[in-house]
């Protein structure tokens, strides 16, 4: 990129961008790996529960965008494209290693503030559970507890909605499953949230 695309690049699609890295534009690559450096590198921690594995499978999947670059649709969104590669490449590794995937959902969302808001807080803000009250602190522990508790796939439509904020096409998309199965996911976490919450205030 020359020094007036550089400066606009934040108005630069992500769909323009692989146009750009095709037609010869390294720089066109960097700007997506900068783009997408933290929210995919927090999926894939959060999805597989170590960092180390995290930043290999990072690596993978971007090494995968460049392999595959040329089968890109560009009509469509990069986004789902490129999660859908990373999830998929998570999935394999832990499949390889027999690790089970341990969302991190009291993690910091910034590692760098010790003081920031953590994933669960971010989630509590946008999710709408049942009969639960989330703004006192003493609360916060349970809600934690009581989301690990889910399945991974349910904890995994969490991560990709709440956090990420992917519609439920881009999330189908993503997950290569029907739009359907995206919803009922949604609303069997929300149930499961609720049977766990119970169980964890139960007199």
């Amino acid at each position: 990129m020359n020094k007036e695309a550089e400066k606009s690049a934040v108005s630069v699609t992500d769909e323009q961008l692989v146009d750009l890295y095709r037609s010869g534009d390294t720089q066109a690559f960097t700007t997506l790996i900068s783009r997408y450096e933290r929210e995919l590198f927090h999926f894939l921690f959060r999805f597989t529960g170590r960092r180390g594995l995290a930043e290999d499978v990072f690596q993978e999947a971007f090494l995968q965008v460049h392999l595959s670059i040329n089968t890109f649709d560009t009509s469509r969104k990069f986004k789902p494209w490129l999660f859908t590669i990373a999830a998929n490449k998570a999935r394999d590794q832990l499949r390889r290693k027999s690790q089970r995937p341990a969302a991190q959902l009291s993690a910091r969302v910034d590692d760098s503030n010790d003081d920031g808001p953590e994933f669960v807080d971010l989630m509590e803000a946008d999710l709408v559970l049942p009969d639960v009250q989330v703004e006192q602190e003493e609360t916060q522990q349970l809600v934690r507890e009581a989301v690990e508790s889910l399945p991974d796939h349910l904890r995994e439509i969490l991560l990709l909605a709440y956090f990420h904020k992917l519609a439920y096409s881009e999330i189908a998309e993503a997950l290569e499953i029907p739009l359907g199965t995206v919803k009922s996911r949604l609303h069997a976490a929300v149930a499961s949230f609720a049977q766990q919450w119970k169980r964890h205030n139960a007199p």
